[in-house]
Parts: C-alpha cells; structure tokens; sequence
C-alpha cells in the first residue's frame, strides 16, 4: 500500500455546520408587554374619569381636585421675625401688613388674623352636611315600611340630590291630586305629607326652598292661572310646613313655576302637577 494514501485515509474528515437563519419570527422581546401595560394603565384612568364626571356634584368634584392639589400653610403666622418661620415685622403693627394668609400676632382682630387655608374645615362641613342630607332620604324612604298608610301617602313623593341640594319632589297621582282641583286647598294627604316631612327635615339644619309647578292650561282661557296657582301651591306647602314644626327662619324662597319646567313631555300630564322641597346645600 502506498504510504501516501495511507496517510490521507486516516486524516479526520472535515465536517461544515450551516446555522439556519430564521426570518420573521422567534422571540423580540418583553418591551411590547410595557407598552401595552401602559395603554391598559391609560385607559383604565380614562374610564375612571369619564365615571367620576358622571357619578359626582360639582361640590364632590372640586372636594377631589383640592385633595390633589393642597395648600398647605408652613405657619399659621407669616414670617418675618426673630424665630424661624414665625415672628412679626417691624411693620406689621403700623402699616397692616399682611402676607399671604398671616397677619399681625401681637393684636390680631377677626379680619387681620393669620388663617390657614388648608380647606380641610370646609370639606369636612360638605362631608357632614352630604351625610345629614342622605340621613333625611333614608329616613324618608323608611318611613314606607311602617304601615300601608305611609307606603300609600310615599307614592307621591320621589328623592334626587342635585347641585342645588336635596329635592323632595311631591307628585299629583290619578287617583290622589294633591290639591282640590284647580285650587290651592290642600287634601288630606298633603296635609299628612307636610307633617312626614317636617318630621323628617328636622334631621338637618339647611335652608329651606318650596317651588310649585303646575300642569299647562287649554290656551283658549282668557286668564291662564298657571302663575298664580304654582304659586299659592307652595305657599300653601310653606305654611303646613311651618305649622307642623319647620322655624319660619329656615325658609330660604317660595316660588312659583307654573308650567316652565314640565316633569314630563306631556305638557298637559297631571304628572307635572308637583310640589319641590329643597334641602339647600350651605353655598346656595
């Protein structure tokens, strides 16, 4: 055997790998997922602020916004002075000088006195005044439990908060009109509503308002009394209420509506024959 095959016949073969190059597929990467978190995050926030618009008052939505925005007073006094963050200015007794929300400490009155404006006192009264108003629709509402008597007059009454407060809307009903026909002569279940009610807004300590509608009137009437039967329905509402234990002090305004804002579409629905109790909230 020749030596020079030999030798070529044990060399160790040469063996070539080929990496297959995949295009257009297999694993990028978690950056996407962060992204998408993101636009999850962005739309959840989005709803929740179309739900707060919808579902809260002015009054609760301001209340949210101071809660992100503060103003927090460092000291109660303004500065000035020998002590850190407190003390008086030569000036602050003769010229009246007031900075921010301090004033003179040596001899404040009730206008030159230094007053934190933190906001805190007057979220707390909205809180407390928010709460006594629910307190007197619960109340109310409970009150139809008691007796079909209750459950029978509480037909005519239906609760809603605005912005203006708490509206107890009384209502004609088919079988039971509030007042003797055309007339402001109260029936017998208005009389025992107004004595309900009176029981029932003694709870709170808001002002009180009364507005009467009234149904609109066949325009061939020479001398429509839309005007001056939504008017004396209320004040005839006014007077039970007093006369069952409201202090005269708490009625805020009376007043007559005739038949400007109608309940229903139906301008002629005995449903808009109503009566408004407002609870009023403390700023209106």
């Amino acid at each position: 055997m020749d030596v020079g095959m030999a030798g070529q016949s044990n060399a160790a073969p040469v063996i070539i790998k080929r990496k297959k190059i995949v295009q257009g597929g297999g694993h990028h990467g978690g950056a996407w997922k962060v992204a998408y978190a993101d636009f999850v995050t962005a739309m959840m926030a989005f709803f929740m602020l179309m739900w707060l618009l919808n579902a809260t008052t002015e009054k609760q939505r301001k209340g949210i916004a101071d809660y992100f925005n503060p103003t927090i007073p460092i000291n109660r006094i303004s500065g000035g002075g020998d002590d850190m963050f407190g003390g008086d200015t030569d000036f602050s007794e003769d010229s009246k000088l007031k900075s921010g929300t301090g004033a003179s400490g040596g001899r404040p009155s009730e206008s030159n006195r230094a007053k934190g404006d933190t906001g805190l006192d007057a979220q707390a009264a909205a809180q407390a005044e928010q709460a006594a108003m629910a307190q007197v629709a619960s109340t109310l509402n409970a009150h139809g439990g008691e007796s079909m008597t209750m459950q029978r007059l509480l037909r005519h009454v239906v609760t809603r908060v605005t912005d203006e407060g708490l509206v107890i809307e009384i209502f004609d009903l088919p079988d039971a009109p509030l007042f003797l026909g055309d007339t402001a002569e109260p029936t017998g279940d208005t009389r025992k509503i107004a004595a309900l009610l009176a029981e029932v807004l003694q709870l709170a300590t808001n002002q009180i308002a009364v507005s009467g509608h009234v149904r609109s009137m066949p325009i061939t009437l020479l001398n429509n009394p839309v005007w001056d039967l939504s008017t004396a329905r209320a004040q005839a509402m006014r007077a039970l209420l007093q006369a069952d234990g409201i202090n005269n002090a708490r009625m805020d305004r009376i007043s007559g509506h005739a038949d400007r804002k109608l309940a229903v579409a139906d301008p002629t629905a005995l449903r808009n024959n109503r009566l408004e109790i407002i609870l009023l909230r403390s700023d209106r």
